[in-house]
């Protein structure tokens, strides 16, 4: 029925793999701006996320309210991600044990706003010993595109059962588009988005809802069945991180 026996993932990179909310924070920092703490920031609507909340609307709205204003946010931006932005920790062991997995197929959907997109990603994840040439496949998408069409377009080029695909992301949609294309979901709550607005507004099921990044390393080298990883989920477990909340 379905020409390869391989198991696909498929990671989003913003808020799931990159601190995506640290690296906006220190944009906003260089701009003379404040995006405020991360638990307001994950319960805005995507309208306002950029904004600030009441205290540091006004300040922020004066500072992006011209095209050239805008424009440099956005370079701004860039030059972090590629010379500062930071992965979680542990998930660069992840991707890397991933890749390096026979019979594993790895690929990458993301929205990002960065200049050329495809290289600011490259940039920040090789600081981190991380080559996404070795990617089967690495999409990055405008803001308002769904994810659908390119994860179903991305199992049919592989032929892979969908049964056997995986989708890391960290947001609603993220969760919606992948079941839109009969695939396995896995959100994270420590992005974007968090447990509260993913499991009581989009009654994303607790189950499949992964609240740290420790969590994330744990629940996908189990379910990946990344052997190297064993010693990994033990060191943090150790360290009494697998039921943290983040």
């Amino acid at each position: 029925m379905y020409a390869s026996h391989d198991k696909l993932v498929i990671f989003d990179a913003d808020g799931t793999l990159i601190d995506a909310f640290d690296a906006i924070a220190q944009t906003f920092r260089l701009r003379g701006m404040d995006i405020g703490d991360l638990a307001r920031f994950q319960k805005r609507r995507n309208l306002f996320k950029y904004f600030g909340g009441l205290k540091e609307f006004p300040k922020n709205l004066v500072r992006q309210s011209t095209p050239q204003q805008r424009k440099e946010l956005i370079n701004t931006l860039t030059e972090v991600y590629r010379d500062s932005a930071q992965l979680y920790p542990g998930v660069a062991a992840l991707l890397q044990q991933a890749l390096d997995t026979p019979g594993l197929r790895v690929g990458m959907v993301t929205r990002n706003i960065t200049h050329q997109p495809e290289y600011t990603l490259q940039r920040l994840f090789a600081r981190h010993g991380v080559a996404l040439e070795q990617l089967d496949f690495l999409a990055c998408i405008p803001l308002k595109m769904e994810k659908t069409w390119h994860f179903r377009r991305a199992r049919e080029d592989l032929g892979i059962n969908p049964s056997r695909v995986w989708v890391c992301g960290d947001e609603h949609k993220d969760y919606q588009a992948a079941l839109a294309a009969g695939l396995n979901p896995v959100i994270v709550s420590y992005g974007f988005e968090d447990y509260q607005r993913l499991h009581r507004k989009y009654a994303i099921p607790d189950e499949q809802i992964v609240r740290s990044p420790a969590q994330l390393c744990a629940r996908m080298s189990h379910t990946l069945e990344l052997p190297s990883m064993v010693r990994l989920e033990l060191e943090i477990d150790s360290l009494g991180l697998l039921n943290s909340a983040v």
